[in-house]
């Protein structure tokens, strides 16, 4: 535990920030992993759908700053590919 007065304020501001930032990156996490199920499923406009929600809450949570732009880019990227591969593969 932390004696000095500046660190002890620090920690404070450090513990809430990570309790903020927990809400959009568990969102965001949620929201892939629900894409990618739906994705395995094949139904095509159900899955359409969840990869709008997952990149809407990428964005949010770049947005924040609580993922960097790169990776939230990086992630979109590979679920509009699977979304892709989907739709070719139901004629």
């Amino acid at each position: 535990m932390a004696n000095i007065k500046s660190q002890i304020k620090r920690n404070k501001q450090n513990e809430k920030r990570r309790q903020r930032n927990r809400v959009f990156r568990g969102r965001a996490r949620t929201y892939v992993r629900k894409a990618q199920t739906v994705i395995e499923t094949g139904e095509t406009e159900a899955a359409r759908q969840a990869t709008l929600e997952a990149i809407r809450s990428l964005d949010k949570a770049a947005e924040k700053g609580v993922l960097h732009k790169n990776n939230a880019a990086r992630r979109k990227s590979r679920l509009m590919r699977q979304l892709a591969k989907l739709g070719k593969e139901k004629p």
